[in-house]
Parts: structure tokens; C-alpha cells; sequence
């Protein structure tokens, strides 16, 4: 049996990611972003930018897909366990270097790392999952309905005020 053709799995396991994405910044750590920092981009500047951060989750995510396709990974548990894995390392990497030369703090530093692990484990549980079978269709469908949670979940996040809600001032 041949391994998930790159397109539709590298497509939907991006667009989980993105999910992922938006429920992390935009409800768990946007405490973090409304702290004045030297780091940070101010807020209208750093939206306009968010089509670039997207884009290297795209260049992760066929990166993912190349690595889990060299070692036959199949399966969701399997697919998520390494790309959880993968994404300890590279963020951690990451991580590490961006702590010796920024002003980002440890928990901004502590939650990306942790958070952008959960985003590739995410996405190599698609690419795993329709690996092992499951038709693309179908995976892009559970998908559609968990980034729609993850949405909705980061809205009454936001109107419970656990989480500030994205303001731009003009």
C-alpha cells in the first residue's frame, strides 16, 4: 500500500494546525501578548504578519510529511507521537536560541515550545491517520468540525474574559 498522497494530507493536517494556531494565541497564551515587550511586534503590525507565520507552518507541515513518510509512520497515535516529538526538537531549538539573543521571557518562550510540539503532533496525526487508511475526505471532515470548536472554544474563552480579546487601536 502506498503512503497518503502529499497534497490532501499535507493540506489538512496544515489546516488543523492553523486551528491549533489560532485556539493558542488567540485563548490560551494571549495573556502573554498584551504584556509590553521589547520582543514583541505591536499588535496591527504583528496581524499583518500572521500570513507569513501561517506559511512556515505550511513549510513544517510538508517538512512533517516528508519525515513521516521516510519512516512509514502510520496511524493517528503513531502520527502524533512523532510529530509531537519532532515538534519538541525543532522548537526547542528554536526556543533555546531565540532565549540567548531576546527579551521574550520564559513563559512566552515556555508556551511556544510547548504549544507549537501540540501543533506538528496535531498535524502528524493527520498525516498518520490517512497513512493508515482513512480516506482524505473523510479526515478533512473531523478536521473542519475540530478547527470549528477550537474556534468556538476560543470565543467563549475570550467573552468569559479568561483570555483578552485582539484589540486594535487606531
Amino acid at each position: 500500500m502506498s503512503y497518503a498522497r502529499p497534497l490532501p494530507a499535507v493540506s489538512i493536517a496544515w489546516f488543523l494546525s492553523v486551528g491549533v494556531d489560532l485556539f493558542l494565541h488567540g485563548g490560551l497564551l494571549a495573556r502573554l501578548y498584551v504584556v509590553p515587550s521589547g520582543f514583541l511586534l505591536p499588535a496591527e503590525q504583528a496581524f499583518r504578519r500572521i500570513p507569513l507565520g501561517y506559511a512556515a507552518f505550511l513549510v513544517l507541515t510538508a517538512s512533517l510529511f516528508w519525515f513521516l513518510r521516510r519512516l512509514d509512520v502510520r496511524g493517528l497515535a503513531a502520527g502524533w507521537w512523532h510529530g509531537f516529538v519532532t515538534g519538541l526538537v525543532v522548537w526547542g531549538g528554536l526556543i533555546l536560541g531565540l532565549y540567548s539573543i531576546t527579551t521574550a521571557g520564559i513563559p512566552l518562550l515556555a508556551g511556544w515550545w510547548l504549544g507549537q510540539a501540540v501543533e506538528l503532533g496535531a498535524a502528524g496525526a493527520v498525516i498518520g491517520g490517512i497513512a493508515a487508511g482513512t480516506s482524505s475526505r473523510r479526515m478533512g471532515l473531523r478536521v473542519l468540525l475540530m478547527v470549528f470548536l477550537l474556534l468556538l472554544l476560543t470565543i467563549v474563552i475570550q467573552n468569559l474574559g479568561l483570555a483578552p480579546a485582539m484589540r486594535f487601536v487606531d
